[in-house]
């Protein structure tokens, strides 16, 4: 299912999640929107053994639930978003040219966060452990690179550590078959970096 195919507002999908937006996960007769909260229960149900989600009152988890918060609100919501809706769908939302600056900057603010973090403790956001967290903060960078941002090079390293990975490859090929990421480009107007 993608976004602004038509896909995500029909009866079906509407019944899986009202709110008519992707991501949505059904496992059984669980049903789950919201990135971190379906990252965070698959790590919980299918990784917990693997350290994919720290253990719940540890330090770790405390950390891991902040970054996953951030990503999802200071990097996704509060710039990546503003980018998309302001920039590829303005003939929707309408052009806010301010907003697309402030938002470009308010990325490098939050994101060098991130970076200084990764240095510090790295490979990964919690140290030597691939989180669920990483898969929340990789997504961002992604969809970063996808607006023309540009990463320093701590994080254009870490980003190259995520997207190496075999399970990696396998999501985005399911997520990003080509021809999706034609549309993509296409909505952009021929403009990608990634």
């Amino acid at each position: 299912v993608q976004s602004r195919s038509g896909e995500t507002q029909t009866r079906e999908f509407r019944a899986l999640n009202p709110r008519g937006k992707i991501p949505v996960l059904q496992d059984g007769d669980l049903v789950l929107a919201e990135s971190v909260a379906i990252v965070s229960y698959l790590a919980t149900k299918f990784g917990a053994d693997r350290g994919l989600i720290p253990a719940d009152g540890t330090r770790e988890r405390a950390l891991y639930d902040q970054w996953c918060f951030t990503a999802a609100m200071e990097l996704d919501a509060h710039t990546l978003y503003v980018l998309r809706r302001h920039g590829d769908l303005a003939a929707l939302y309408g052009e806010a040219p301010a907003a697309l600056v402030a938002a470009r900057a308010y990325f490098d603010t939050q994101v060098v966060v991130a970076a200084e973090e990764i240095a510090a403790r790295g490979p990964f956001l919690l140290g030597d452990t691939f989180t669920g967290a990483d898969i929340v903060l990789g997504s961002c960078l992604d969809w970063a690179l996808f607006y023309g941002l540009e990463l320093c090079a701590a994080l254009a390293g870490y980003r190259e550590r995520l997207s190496g990975r075999e399970a990696y490859q396998r999501a985005f090929q399911a997520n990003f078959p080509p021809e999706v990421m034609q549309a993509l480009r296409a909505q952009r107007g021929g403009k990608a970096d990634s």
